[in-house]
């Protein structure tokens, strides 16, 4: 009598699959603009068949390459802070997030086309962002090495203008720098009064 339905082990070998496939979609846009679903099938180890089946459209993978990503970047924070001083963990972090926006521009335009369609929203981002931050802000003052008068979400905001304003692809130093001077202003060192 034959099986029908899906095994443990199929459904085991789609989730393999799902995932080579989201390694080389993330790989395939980091070093290219507009990588072919071939190319990154190809990359993954599967058929073009198999690509398309777990993602039907480009927006599709980008929005998942996307989000996994993002959500891999934030749990970050819980991990750095667990094996770093709270200020180290931000640095650490924030470097990260610099380097995730840069491999994100073979990505970009269709990302925008997502946003304005509300299939991914900044501010679902933002939350995810802002957590992140938090966490290791947390840390930070119950150390007393960050200051606890700074709210995560302005965190935030400044680290999203010194990466709109330094290009992380060009990596001339200007966002390591910019990185610095922000950090420089969230340690808890002695600062002079303002009187």
């Amino acid at each position: 009598m034959t099986q029908t339905g899906s095994s443990p082990t199929q459904r085991a070998d789609a989730r393999r699959s799902r995932a080579r496939i989201l390694a080389a979609a993330a790989t395939a846009f980091a070093r290219d603009a507009a990588p072919t679903f071939k190319d990154i099938a190809r990359d993954a180890g599967v058929g073009i068949g198999t690509m398309f089946r777990h993602f039907p459209t480009r927006e599709a993978l980008v929005e998942e390459v996307f989000r996994t990503e993002l959500q891999t970047l934030c749990a970050d924070a819980a991990t750095l802070v667990a094996a770093l001083p709270a200020d180290e963990a931000l640095r650490e972090w924030m470097s990260r997030w610099a380097a995730f926006v840069a491999t994100k521009q073979g990505m970009s335009d269709v990302l925008k086309s997502l946003t304005s369609s509300g299939s991914v929203t900044k501010s679902e981002s933002a939350t995810l962002l802002t957590h992140a931050v938090q966490v290791i802000l947390d840390a930070g003052e119950a150390s007393s090495i960050l200051r606890s008068d700074v709210r995560a979400d302005d965190i935030v905001a400044a680290l999203s203008g010194i990466l709109v304003v330094a290009d992380p692809v060009a990596d001339d130093g200007r966002t390591a720098r910019l990185l610095a001077l922000l950090m420089d202003g969230l340690t808890n060192r002695a600062r002079p009064s303002r009187s």
